[in-house]
């Protein structure tokens, strides 16, 4: 397996002029393939698709999803995606041994955890990682220390016996791509010419995999963790950061599927119309579904914790042996839904089952059905049973996952408002009221609030949850105790702003002059984008259209703003005098635009 970390699907497949720096001739204008040991493999052996990652995407969630077969959880940003949380299972960890070579950041993640032995991991020094350098030198690294592998197992025969065992995985982590992509942007002639250097890499290490085995049973997988946008970032959502190449080939890969006539399937989106693959099939996946192919064409258990879903398209199996794989997949799922939803009942006071997925019995009634099936040779029905049943009980999962959604958000909800009309309260009395309101309690607002808050901790401790639990509920209690005591505060506020005898329309107009205002700075903050991303498609001049297009949007956006605070504060200069801001409104509106 390879990962060309931070690699685009439209970057890997799309022609260009040939980036190469030793390259000067005339020829070196002619839009090529960057990638065409790859390509040949989507036009005449293997079959390929899009993989679509999830946010964020970052590298370690990436690798978690391709190599775990799980989406990782957000909180992981707090170890800096190096560290693991929680070990987990792999499919490094279920084969025979793993060779791994790359990226000190990466391989020790997956063999921390591990069986102890099962994973090699050669990782350059973290000092390798320069942006300053150049970033292909960490993938020819990579391709050297495989090589060498290899010319060390002639000479050493326990090498050479162990190379020659089943169930064996070579792990390739290429970070050049990435590297260079940060520091050169991905359109860049740096970042094209790093695929080059990949293409040439793979395809080198497959020719040497290939004539050590000469056993064809080898199967190759190319894909990458993560996209990259034109700003040569990646973290979010866009479709740049979360498309990525999937190529696979070799023993059990299934050929490519060619159109004689028209596009074929997969081409729909027109997100390939320019990669001259109309005529090959593309089978898209999820990024977890790439662990699950990973497993079957290694002959290995799927990882524990997998979510993944076998993608078939890409298998040369027998109907009968896909209908076998599907149902153990959905077993393996299965599995992993029973034992959440036990550790849920066994900490909820009322647990709400998942309505789709019916008692215990109801589950083994289906696999039974599934297994006659195929026993009657019947595996198209089987498949689609067992497709079924992935996707109900996926969606038990994630039922499972977000089981306690609501009742976060909602104390997270109470508590943000609590938080506002605290610092609102705060204001009013410091700048309003010149700290003249005091705090007042009662006991029976102390006995009300700490009752509600030994209640939350008393549920809390019952169910055995989280730490944070206890911290969100005591969040918002504590907010709106505050201004429970500061009630008077409002009250002498409001007096203060509108007078004893503020009519409706007063208070209209007030509420629809702030809601202008901060839709004028929402617009202003679109517009900002928008243009933004217009200019990056300039590659002459971008940074400095880029650059003034931010100033003009932000200076704009001030003046406009400060018009309007102008002409309210115009229109309410006694109400102004009140609050205790004594400057004129002149000074306010060079204040905002300065």
């Amino acid at each position: 397996m390879s990962i060309g970390d931070g690699l685009r699907a439209d970057k890997a497949f799309q022609s260009f002029p040939d980036p190469s720096p030793s390259n000067n001739g005339s020829d070196a204008l002619t839009p090529r393939p960057l990638a065409p040991f790859l390509r040949s493999k989507v036009l005449h052996e293997g079959t390929f698709g899009v993989s679509h990652t999830r946010v964020p995407t970052e590298s370690r969630p990436g690798h978690v999803a391709l190599i775990a077969g799980l989406y990782e959880d957000v909180s992981a940003v707090t170890t800096g995606w190096k560290l693991n949380p929680v070990n987990f299972d792999s499919v490094f960890n279920r084969s025979r041994h793993t060779w791994s070579w790359g990226s000190p950041d990466i391989l020790p993640m997956f063999q921390i955890g591990a069986v102890a032995g099962r994973v090699d991991a050669s990782t350059y020094g973290a000092e390798f990682e320069d942006f300053t350098q150049d970033a292909t030198a960490l993938d020819t690294w990579v391709f050297e220390r495989v090589k060498g592998l290899f010319e060390d197992a002639k000479r050493n025969a326990t090498l050479n016996r162990q190379l020659r065992q089943d169930k064996l995985v070579f792990f390739l982590h290429l970070l050049g791509l990435d590297t260079t992509g940060h520091a050169y942007r991905p359109y860049s002639k740096e970042y094209l010419h790093n695929i080059k250097i990949v293409d040439e890499g793979v395809k080198e290490i497959t020719e040497l995999i290939d004539n050590f085995y000469a056993d064809g049973k080898t199967a190759y997988v190319f894909t990458a963790d993560h996209g990259m946008s034109d700003w040569g970032s990646h973290g979010d959502g866009h479709p740049d950061n979360t498309r990525t190449p999937l190529i696979a080939w070799g023993s059990g890969v299934a050929k490519p599927i060619i159109s004689r006539s028209g596009k074929a399937k997969g081409h729909e989106d027109g997100f390939s119309h320019d990669w001259g693959f109309d005529q090959v099939q593309r089978n898209d996946v999820a990024q977890a579904d790439v662990a699950a192919l990973m497993s079957y064409l290694a002959g290995l258990a799927y990882p524990v914790n997998s979510v993944g879903e076998l993608p078939l398209p890409y298998l040369s199996a027998p109907k009968a042996d896909q209908a076998n794989a599907m149902l153990l997949n959905a077993r393996q799922i299965l599995e992993m839904y029973r034992v959440k939803e036990e550790q849920k009942k066994a900490t909820e006071l009322r647990y709400r089952p998942f309505s789709g997925m019916g008692d215990s019995q109801a589950s083994e009634e289906r696999i039974a059905s599934i297994r006659r099936a195929i026993a009657k040779g019947n595996s198209s029905y089987a498949i689609a049973q067992s497709n079924e049943l992935i996707q109900t009980t996926l969606q038990g999962i994630r039922y499972l996952q977000t089981y306690d959604w609501l009742f976060l958000r909602a104390l997270v909800t109470i508590g943000y408002l609590g938080f506002m009309a605290f610092a609102t309260t705060t204001v009013i009395n410091l700048h309003v009221l010149h700290g003249s309101s005091q705090e007042r309690r009662t006991t029976g607002s102390t006995i009300f609030f700490s009752s509600i808050l030994v209640a939350l901790y008393s549920v809390l401790y019952i169910q055995r949850s989280s730490w944070m639990y206890f911290l969100y509920a005591l969040f918002p209690l504590f907010f709106w105790e505050e201004v429970w005591a500061r009630r008077d505060a409002l009250r002498e506020g409001k007096r203060a702003l509108f007078g004893p005898k503020a009519s409706f329309e007063e208070y209209s107009g007030f509420f629809i002059k702030v809601l202008a205002f901060l839709g004028v700075l929402e617009a202003l903050v679109g517009c900002l984008i928008l243009t933004t991303k217009a200019s990056l498609t300039t590659v002459v001049g971008t940074k400095l259209l880029r650059a003034r297009t931010v100033y003009c949007t932000v200076r704009v956006g001030s003046t406009v703003a400060g018009i309007l605070w102008y002409g309210f504060l115009e229109e309410e200069q006694g109400t102004c005098s009140d609050m205790g801001l004594l400057l004129r409104p002149h000074e306010h509106f060079h204040i905002l635009t300065g």
